[in-house]
């Protein structure tokens, strides 16, 4: 089942989700990791350019994943959550959209400011479409810390909360984002 139903998410949904995830995982500890280089560290120049490359193909995946809530709508809530968790989980999911959109546009910013193309791999450019702006780099830098960080610690809570729903409340709002074979098995859960 590639596409969601109303009591699942399909497997287009499950695959991007969590390859988004590792993805933003895996850049959030390369640029930890890339900000402590020294000039003369032989990662010095090639750790950015995998954290560009891999931050745009991050930036395609997430117009590919809102393309696709579109496409194919998230099931329905549970009716076991309150008004409360559904609001809350809704505005969860949009700050998390809108702080990825920010963190990636933001390091585009950072990329381009000198106004030359990013290489993706040296698959394709993407060039540099708005560049020269005073303290660009700069500027979009703080902002693509605060992301960052904001974007993590908001992904932690949202994984504490499924985690939550999974061992306090034992519903399948974890069960239906690990896979779409798994039967809802309790009133509770359906």
């Amino acid at each position: 089942m590639w596409r969601n139903s109303t009591q699942h998410f399909g497997m287009v949904s499950i695959l991007l989700h969590w390859l988004m995830a590792l993805a933003i995982y895996g850049m959030f500890a390369l640029g930890l990791w890339m900000v402590g280089l020294g000039y003369y560290d032989s990662w010095y120049h090639d750790a950015p350019e995998i954290h560009k490359g891999i931050g745009l193909l991050l930036f395609a995946a997430l117009l590919a994943r809102i393309g696709w809530r579109f496409l194919s709508p998230p099931p329905k809530p549970l009716q076991s959550d309150s008004l409360s968790v559904r609001r809350a989980a809704r505005v969860a999911h949009g700050l998390l959209y809108g702080l990825l959109l920010v963190l990636l546009l933001s390091g585009y910013l950072i990329s381009t400011a000198e106004g030359k193309p990013i290489s993706v791999f040296g698959w394709f450019n993407v060039p540099a479409l708005f560049s020269g702006a005073a303290q660009q780099a700069d500027l979009a830098g703080d902002i693509h810390l605060w992301m960052a960080w904001s974007l993590i610690l908001l992904s932690a809570l949202h994984a504490l909360a499924a985690l939550k729903h999974h061992f306090i409340d034992r519903d399948v709002t974890l069960k239906r984002m690990l896979s779409y074979r798994i039967p809802l098995t309790s009133e509770k859960e359906k």
